[in-house]
C-alpha cells in the first residue's frame, strides 16, 4: 500500500476547524501557538471563533487553513504514524505538502502565506475580478469558453480540478462572456465564487513578483518526500525548483486533476485529506475511482482514517 496525503486550499476553512484537536491534543496545541508567534496576533482565536467575515478574507484564510492542516499533521503523527510516500497540496495548499515534506519550516510557511494573501488581494482592486465553477464540460471546452471569451475581457481556466469541473478566473467583462458562452456550449452550471480576487489567472503576476522576493530570502530544503508540483502536475524534487514553482503557482493554473494522475501512476492506491473539510477528498474520488480515499480533520475522522489504512494495510 502506498499512501499519499494531500492538502486542501482556500475554500475549505469554517469557523470552529481545528478546535478539537487543539483542545485535547497537546501536538495540535503547539502548532496554533508556534502560528500566533510567528504571525504576531492570535490566528486560532480567529479559526476558532471568527468572524467567519475575517477569516474568509485572503490574507487570514491562508495562514489558517496551513495551521490547521498542520495541527491535523501533527496529532496523526502521533496517533498512528501514517507515512506517506508523495505529498501534494490544492494551490494554497502546496505550502502544508511542503511543510510536510521538509522543504519549508512551518513557521516560514505560516508568514510566507499571510504575505502570499496580502499580494494576491492587492493585485487586482477589489470588485474588479473574481473567479467561476464551470460544472460539465471537459477542460479542453472550457480553454474553448476563454478563448472566445477573452475578445470580451481577461478569463482563464485556473483550476483543472477533475472530470466535469473546471475554475476560470479574469475580469468582470470577461466572466460575464465566459458565464453565456459555457451555458451556450452545455456546461450544466456557471457558479461564480466567493473569492475576492481572480486567483492563478495572469492578473496575479504582480503578486507572484512579489512573493519571489519573499522566497529568495527564505531557507527551501529539498522536499524528503516526494511532492506533485501544481504547476507541473510532477514532482519537484530540489529546493530550487520548489522556489521557482511557487512564485509560478500564484499566476498559473492549478492542475489537480493531472496531479492526482501523477499519484496514481507512481503506484499511490490510498489518499489522506488532512486539513479542514473534504473538499479534495471529492475531487478524488472523481478523479479515480480505485483509490481508497479517507480525512483527517478532527477525533472522529482520525480514528476512521486510522481504521480504513489499517484495513488495507
Amino acid at each position: 500500500m502506498k499512501v499519499a496525503f494531500v492538502f486542501p486550499g482556500q475554500g475549505s476553512q469554517s469557523v470552529g476547524m481545528g478546535r478539537e484537536f487543539y483542545e485535547n491534543y497537546p501536538e495540535a496545541r503547539a502548532v496554533f501557538e508556534k502560528a500566533d508567534q510567528a504571525l504576531g496576533f492570535s490566528i486560532s482565536e480567529m479559526c476558532f471563533a471568527g468572524p467567519e467575515a475575517e477569516l474568509n478574507k485572503t490574507i487570514n484564510t491562508q495562514p489558517a487553513v496551513l495551521t490547521v492542516s498542520m495541527a491535523c499533521l501533527e496529532v496523526m503523527k502521533k496517533a498512528g504514524g501514517l507515512a506517506a510516500s508523495a505529498v501534494a497540496g490544492h494551490s494554497l495548499g502546496e505550502y502544508s505538502a511542503l511543510v510536510a515534506a521538509g522543504s519549508l519550516s512551518f513557521e516560514d510557511a505560516v508568514r510566507l502565506v499571510r504575505k502570499r494573501g496580502q499580494y494576491m488581494q492587492e493585485a487586482v482592486p477589489l470588485g474588479e475580478g473574481g473567479m467561476a465553477a464551470v460544472m460539465g464540460l471537459s477542460g479542453e471546452e472550457v480553454q474553448e469558453v476563454c478563448r472566445k471569451a477573452s475578445n470580451a475581457g481577461i478569463v482563464e481556466a485556473v483550476n483543472l480540478n477533475c472530470p466535469g469541473q473546471v475554475v476560470v478566473a479574469g475580469d468582470n467583462n470577461g466572466l460575464k462572456a465566459a458565464g453565456l458562452l459555457a451555458k451556450e456550449a452545455g456546461a450544466k452550471r456557471f457558479i461564480p465564487l466567493t473569492v475576492s480576487a481572480p486567483f492563478h489567472s495572469s492578473m496575479m503576476k504582480p503578486a507572484g513578483e512579489r512573493l519571489a522576493a519573499d522566497l529568495d530570502k527564505t531557507s527551501v530544503a529539498d522536499p524528503d518526500v516526494p511532492v506533485v508540483a501544481n504547476v507541473t502536475a510532477d514532482f519537484v524534487r530540489t529546493g530550487e525548483d520548489v522556489r521557482a514553482l511557487l512564485v509560478r503557482q500564484v499566476y498559473s493554473p492549478v492542475r489537480w486533476e493531472e496531479s492526482v494522475r501523477r499519484l496514481v501512476s507512481a503506484g499511490v492506491t490510498t489518499v489522506v485529506e488532512i486539513g479542514p473539510g473534504k473538499v479534495l477528498s471529492g475531487l478524488v474520488k472523481k478523479i479515480s475511482r480505485d483509490l481508497q480515499v479517507c480525512n483527517i480533520e478532527d477525533p472522529a475522522s482520525l480514528e476512521k482514517a486510522l481504521a480504513l489504512v489499517g484495513e488495507v494495510g
